[in-house]
């Protein structure tokens, strides 16, 4: 048997060791810290210098910077949204199951019936009362739509989102005062749901980098006040080729005529530019294995063994010829193919809510 004398120093050494490692384990921690902070601080730099840059290009070549953006970035960006909604989607439905049946029908419908409508205002066929009325109906089955997913996933969350309800009621009603407005509101609203979506997924896969993501959007309001300023009495864009004519009416001409062209159209694609920057280099990069489009197993619809895997790969494949297609079609005919692209781009802007609804 060892005396205390012989114990004591054992005890000593073990004592060591284990502040060692505690120390060793604290400094790993603050350096990774350190790194994380980093990290953050680069990622939110990057996003500034785009806002900066994109600003730049928007307010001095809008016309040019639209339609390099469209022809290079459209296709590629609505592949990239596509492959991260799948990969969001559920294998097992579950109790979403209803939420996500009127969400694909929702898409469908309104998809659909906007084809519709495009189709007829941009033929002689219907006057102005008739068109009026047409973007109104269209505008209300959209409102009551989100109103209702908003309302049904509140349930599923257990949160209180009934007032979605008499929120949707409210805005259809005032919709039917000038649905043109609201229609166009929509167009420079849903680039800025990029952004949202880049900070829902920063919270799920890089929280740390959030804070530095929430300062670096503070320039966004900066850079809009410079460019209306700047902007604000610039004279109109010139040309009445079909281009300029169909970039100036997407941006809002003919709903605010007051407003000059130059102004509407660099501020659209400033939106739309960060937009593209957001889903095919911000959302790839902070995904993790859900954004990297090489990684099928990563979705649950492939790996899952009640999953659809020949199904997704079949349509993923589908997406990447339709970008090919998309690109030769724009070099054929840029102006009719840039009209096709936005009429059926209504399903992607559409498909954006519920997911969006299923990450809040």
């Amino acid at each position: 048997m060892r005396s205390a004398t012989e114990i004591a120093p054992v005890r000593s050494v073990a004592s060591a060791s284990a502040t060692q490692r505690a120390s060793d384990a604290a400094t790993d921690a603050r350096a990774g810290s350190a790194s994380l902070a980093s990290s953050g601080a680069a990622f939110a730099f990057a996003c500034a210098c785009v806002v900066a840059a994109s600003a730049t290009l928007a307010g001095f070549a809008p016309l040019g910077l639209s339609v390099a953006t469209v022809f290079l970035f459209a296709g590629p960006h609505n592949w990239v949204e596509l492959r991260y909604f799948i990969a969001r989607m559920p294998a097992r439905l579950g109790r979403s199951r209803n939420f996500f049946a009127l969400a694909a029908a929702g898409v469908v419908t309104l998809t659909a019936s906007y084809g519709v409508l495009a189709l007829y205002a941009n033929s002689s066929i219907w006057g102005g009362e008739e068109l009026y009325a047409g973007v109104a109906v269209w505008n209300s089955l959209f409102v009551a739509w989100v109103a209702a997913l908003v309302w049904m996933r509140g349930r599923l969350s257990r949160r209180e989102w009934a007032w979605a309800l008499p929120a949707g009621s409210a805005l259809i009603a005032l919709n039917w005062l000038a649905p043109q407005l609201l229609s166009l509101s929509l167009v420079y609203l849903h680039p800025l749901v990029a952004l949202w979506f880049l900070d829902r997924q920063l919270k799920r896969t890089r929280s740390e980098w959030r804070r530095a993501y929430h300062s670096a959007l503070a320039l966004l309001p900066l850079a809009l006040g410079i460019l209306w300023w700047r902007l604000a009495s610039a004279p109109s864009i010139p040309g009445d080729d079909a281009v300029t004519l169909r970039i100036v009416r997407h941006a809002g001409a003919d709903v605010l005529p007051v407003v000059s062209t130059h102004l509407l159209v660099s501020t659209h694609v400033f939106l739309e530019t960060l937009h593209y920057a957001v889903w095919l280099v911000a959302m790839p990069l902070v995904a993790g294995a859900f954004g990297a489009p090489w990684r099928l197993g990563s979705i649950p619809l492939v790996r899952h063994r009640e999953g659809w895997p020949r199904l997704i790969r079949a349509l993923l494949f589908a997406g990447a010829f339709a970008v090919v297609a998309l690109w030769l079609c724009f070099l054929k005919d840029y102006a009719t193919t840039r009209d096709v692209y936005f009429t059926l781009a209504t399903a992607h802007v559409l498909a954006e809510v519920p997911f969006l609804l299923r990450m809040v």
